[in-house]
């Protein structure tokens, strides 16, 4: 078992730091989306879809 760890260190930690991006980016647009801002990160104004995903309470 240590001898299989220590063959794939490399790899192990390359996968735990990209599911550590991942997670990042996924709590992020959690967040984003949560205080009604844009995933896009640009304005609606131009946005073809803005009357469908913001319409008017």
């Amino acid at each position: 078992m240590i001898a299989w760890l220590s063959q794939n260190i490399a790899t192990i930690i390359i996968c735990a730091v990209l599911i550590a991006v991942v997670t990042a980016i996924i709590v992020g647009m959690i967040k984003n989306r949560k205080k009604g801002r844009s995933s896009c990160g640009c304005g609606c104004s131009d946005c073809p879809m803005s009357g469908s995903c913001h319409q008017s309470k």
